[in-house]
């Protein structure tokens, strides 16, 4: 059975006036659920995840001062949204159940994380609204526990998985790729095992050529037993952020074939959904959801 994480705080961490990022969550498991995809049974709500987990991945002093809400207003502005002791819960309850779901693929072959994605949280700073990374808290995870030994990340979000690049940067046994747009943010970037930087206006077939050609060689060259997929739809065109040409339909081919290779290589893969800004919140939640249905079709 599909598993996938979702929870209410998801959606609704935050003051009015700052919530329009947020809306998705729930409308992608609501439309999930009204189309007949999934059923409630497929849905679980990840409990609060222990700091000790946290501290594998992240540095004492940054996780602290978001525990107990003291970080400085400067780096509050570099994550984009203003800190809360629900904001932090939420970020501990997509890491708590992107490692579990981590656990649902090794019995499933995949599953999801409505939320998660949160790659530019770099070991010891929050940017780009994110707080803490739950992918990179999620491997350590699974090294840490001896449940994997050599993990490919792939972020196929458009912008770079900076704060993964530096979770890792020492760590041979996860490689990170990063395939995302040269020109957008974060300004700084860090460097990935493979950074494929894209110029702006990248079209449909020059997108998927290049990933048609680097993932296969990719898991040939690194072995890895255990993939997470970041997925995120910000390559669209429509994508206020995005500054890429890609369609819909690009990207439901996108993520066939990355699902595809895991299948083809008996890789387990953890997806969690990544960034999403077209100005029609529909146009984000449809893509998405297209990535949970590419994965039902291939897997159930």
């Amino acid at each position: 059975m599909l598993k996938i994480a979702f929870d209410p705080i998801y959606a609704h961490p935050l003051p009015e006036g700052h919530r329009f990022p947020m809306l998705k969550y729930e409308l992608i498991a609501a439309q999930l659920l009204h189309e007949g995809v999934i059923t409630p049974d497929n849905l679980f709500s990840p409990d609060v995840l222990d700091e000790n987990i946290i501290l594998q991945t992240h540095d004492e002093g940054y996780w602290h001062q978001l525990r107990d809400l003291t970080l400085p207003p400067k780096d509050q502005r570099r994550i984009g949204f203003p800190l809360s002791a629900r904001l932090v819960e939420r970020e501990i309850r997509i890491a708590k159940g992107t490692i579990d779901g981590c656990k649902f693929a090794f019995d499933n072959g995949v599953a999801f994380n409505v939320a998660g994605g949160t790659h530019h949280a770099g070991s010891n700073w929050g940017e780009g609204f994110c707080l803490l990374n739950d992918q990179a808290i999620a491997a350590n995870y699974l090294l840490n526990n001896n449940l994997a030994k050599s993990i490919l990340i792939i972020d196929l979000d458009v912008h770079q998985g900076n704060g993964t690049a530096q979770i890792f940067e020492n760590e041979p046994r996860v490689f990170t790729f990063s395939m995302h747009g040269a020109n957008n943010f974060p300004s700084r970037k860090e460097r990935s095992d493979l950074d494929i930087p894209l110029a702006d206006g990248v079209t449909d077939d020059e997108y998927l050529n290049i990933l048609y050609d680097t993932l296969p060689r990719l898991i040939k060259q690194q072995q890895p037993d255990f993939i997470f997929y970041l997925a995120g739809v910000d390559i669209l065109a429509t994508d206020k952020l995005g500054k890429l040409a890609m369609t819909k339909e690009a990207c439901k081919l996108r993520d066939k074939f990355v699902f595809e290779q895991c299948i083809n290589n008996n890789i387990p893969v953890q997806v969690s959904m990544g960034g999403g800004y077209s100005p029609q919140i529909k146009d984000i939640a449809e893509a998405h959801c297209n990535t949970f249905k590419i994965a039902t079709d291939l897997y159930f």
